[in-house]
């Protein structure tokens, strides 16, 4: 047969019934099925109909480069075209803050410090520079945005959230979903997307309790470990279902108003139900009570956790509303069973046939049916100054000012001398935080971009002399009027990040005693996904500025640190005064206030 084709956007409902009334129960399974690219070849896609292949984090091709990465999907996409109906595959990534797996991609801030610019419009450029660098590859579904509400900031995720206010987080999810799916712009009767964004994760992610995560003995794919790793994420969240709606639900209710096409779910679980098989709230209350009518897809290998048993897992996911499963490794395995649960009665084809309809009409939106690959000609826009520049611009509204005695900033461009110490001064990985060319990230020149060291020497005065030890390991008697010191966190993605107490390491604790006997007023810039407590330590800094995971654009922070723009950003959490007040719940119950409020920003 030849290659299927969809026509215009009114006969788009009546084209995928035809295709669906063609297709065997082996060609619509294979559509429901999700594969990681480095665990299936393009002729195995085009041997079972798959529907979607993905990169995870570090699912990258070698040489990781713009041109490999085109190449890479093309060829996935050319082989789904070879199957018995030609029916396109759509290719996942987790763009989270840019299209981040691949190295020459700019590195946007992660959501938590685009929550700190409150500018729901820079919040869509955002979206649309990242899918057009993604359909540049020919990357046409990013797992992203995340529009959780975290509670917690020991979680490991909780720079993945625009912030701890539900109506931010609704506003500024809405408008990267409407930036991702708008990219192109080549479709002038506005009846396609170009991108597609996922709502995640579905839906009480930022809600869940002090763990530890439940550890699942069947499956031994994952090392969860036993100590402070993995105690938030894919927890529990114990909240009534009036709490669940008003603060989790209506970001996705925003989300799914701005036309957001596919959802994933949550690995976690509500009062003990985990999401990924629960009827209510994926059926009844997402595709029913809102309306949604994308594709709902589960998260990497969250089916594995249902059951001991393959088969009721299976079944139990699929029946609860899951359309597609990111397998994302043994496809064979649940291309099986899913048959023999369809074979057995266990799930119906009435469920089969809808999902397959779900995931065909969303291809159909995307108009992949017309255009199956993506644009290479933005090969040349990866990276190019003109997105840098939009990154640059987040950054420095990202920024949030929280302590400036003496007005000490902005600092003067022709100052004699400035020192400089901390790593993280000159390290871009440490800059951009997890989710950066690998899953947890890495430290060191892993991907192009400006370290804040490098925009510094940019920005002063040829007669000004920046001295940088990164330990601020100076010599005996050396001296200025200023030093300015950044302190970060090791990089960390989901449960890797989840943290007892989020307090100064130690070594950056040796670092402030060994910097401020060096100069007579200290500026410290923190790189972190979350606020940190640092109330014994404020006393000594002179200016404080909550940088977040700023990204590849260290020029964005010079831009304010030496007055070429103000202070905007304001802070999107609460920032507590000691463990005391953390979780957020802690925080309400406290007689003291935070030692800055939400909102806060000099």
């Amino acid at each position: 047969m030849t290659q299927t084709s969809v026509g215009n956007a009114e006969s788009l409902v009546t084209d995928v019934e035809r295709i669906v009334e063609e297709m065997t129960l082996a060609e619509k399974i294979g559509q429901m099925t999700q594969v990681a690219q480095a665990a299936i070849t393009p002729a195995e896609v085009a041997e079972y109909g798959i529907g979607s292949v993905l990169s995870g984090g570090g699912g990258y091709p070698t040489p990781n480069t713009p041109r490999a990465w085109a190449d890479m999907v093309r060829s996935f996409q050319e082989a789904a075209l070879k199957s018995r109906l030609g029916i396109p595959l759509i290719y996942g990534v987790d763009a989270v803050h840019g299209h981040n797996n691949m190295i020459g991609a700019v590195i946007f801030p992660h959501n938590i410090g685009l929550g700190a610019t409150r500018d729901a419009a820079l919040v869509e450029e955002v979206g649309r520079i990242t899918a057009r660098e993604m359909l540049a590859t020919n990357v046409h579904w990013n797992f992203g945005p995340c529009v959780a509400v975290p509670r917690d900031i020991r979680w490991g995720r909780i720079y993945e959230g625009f912030g701890e206010d539900v109506n931010l987080v609704g506003e500024l999810g809405a408008a990267y979903v409407r930036g991702q799916q708008i990219a192109d712009g080549s479709a002038a009767d506005g009846e396609f997307i170009s991108t597609l964004a996922c709502a995640k994760h579905y839906v009480g992610d930022g809600a869940t309790g002090w763990g530890p995560t439940p550890r699942y003995d069947w499956l031994q794919w994952w090392n969860w470990g036993n100590d402070e790793r993995w105690q938030l994420d894919q927890g529990d969240a114990a909240i009534d279902e009036e709490t669940l709606r008003t603060i989790h639900l209506a970001p996705y209710r925003d989300a799914i108003a701005a036309g957001v096409d596919s959802v994933m779910v949550s690995y976690s679980s509500w009062n003990g139900d985990k999401l990924h098989a629960h009827y209510y709230l994926l059926t009844e209350v997402l595709k029913g009570e809102l309306g949604f009518n994308g594709l709902v897809v589960s998260d990497w290998m969250a089916v594995d956790q249902l059951d001991p048993d393959y088969e009721r897992a299976v079944a139990a996911a699929v029946n609860a509303g899951l359309d597609m499963a990111m397998v994302p490794i043994n496809y064979q395995r649940f291309i099986t069973t899913l048959t023999k649960v369809v074979q057995s009665g266990a799930v119906s084809m009435a469920r089969i046939d809808d999902a397959v309809l779900r995931i065909l009409s969303v291809k159909a939106r995307l108009g992949l049916f017309r255009q199956p690959f993506g644009d290479e000609s933005l090969l040349e826009e990866i990276g190019s100054p003109a997105h840098r520049a939009v990154a640059r611009e987040a950054v420095r509204r990202s920024l949030v000012l929280l302590k400036n005695e003496n007005q000490l900033l902005p600092l003067a461009k022709d100052m004699p001398t400035l020192l400089v110490a901390g790593p993280a001064a000159d390290d871009i990985g440490l800059q951009c935080g997890g989710w950066t060319i690998e899953w947890q990230g890495a430290a060191g020149r892993i991907t192009p971009g400006t370290t804040l060291l490098e925009a510094m020497k940019e920005v002063v005065s040829p007669g000004t002399v920046i001295s940088y030890e990164p330990q601020a390991e100076f010599e005996e008697g050396v001296r200025a009027e200023v030093g300015l010191l950044v302190l970060s966190e090791q990089p960390y993605a989901e449960g890797e990040g989840d943290r007892a107490t989020v307090e100064l390491a130690e070594e950056d604790v040796a670092l402030l005693t060994r910097m401020r006997q060096h100069c007579e007023r200290l500026v410290v810039i923190l790189f972190s996904g979350r606020p940190l407590i640092i109330t014994d330590h404020l006393p000594e800094w002179d200016a404080f500025v909550a940088a977040w995971l700023p990204g590849t654009e260290g020029q964005g922070i010079t831009d304010v640190l030496f007055g070429d723009y103000p202070f905007t950003g304001r802070l999107p959490h609460s920032w507590p005064r000691s463990m005391e007040q953390v979780p957020f719940s802690a925080l309400e119950q406290s007689s003291v206030p935070p030692l800055f409020p939400y909102g806060a920003g000099l």
